[in-house]
């Protein structure tokens, strides 16, 4: 992502998650989803590793706390 569109590293905020060996397609799916739905996360990157462990990095915008909404 380039910072001439306007966002940078520092507009999202990350989470890891480890997935377990043996974790199903379906599974870490379905656990993604809530994660995307209920608290605002998407995909950045996966690992998958030899051993079937999945390391998942999501994002979300940052939000700017202390700023009122402005009302018109």
């Amino acid at each position: 992502m380039s910072t001439s569109e306007g966002n940078t590293d520092t507009d999202w905020e990350y989470q890891p998650l480890r997935l377990p060996p043996g974790t199903t397609r379906i599974s870490a799916a379905t656990q993604l989803s809530i994660h995307a739905e209920y608290s605002g996360w998407e995909l950045s990157r996966v690992l998958l590793y030899s051993d079937g462990t999945r390391k998942v990095w999501l994002r979300r915008k940052r939000s700017t706390p202390g700023l009122p909404n402005v009302i018109t």
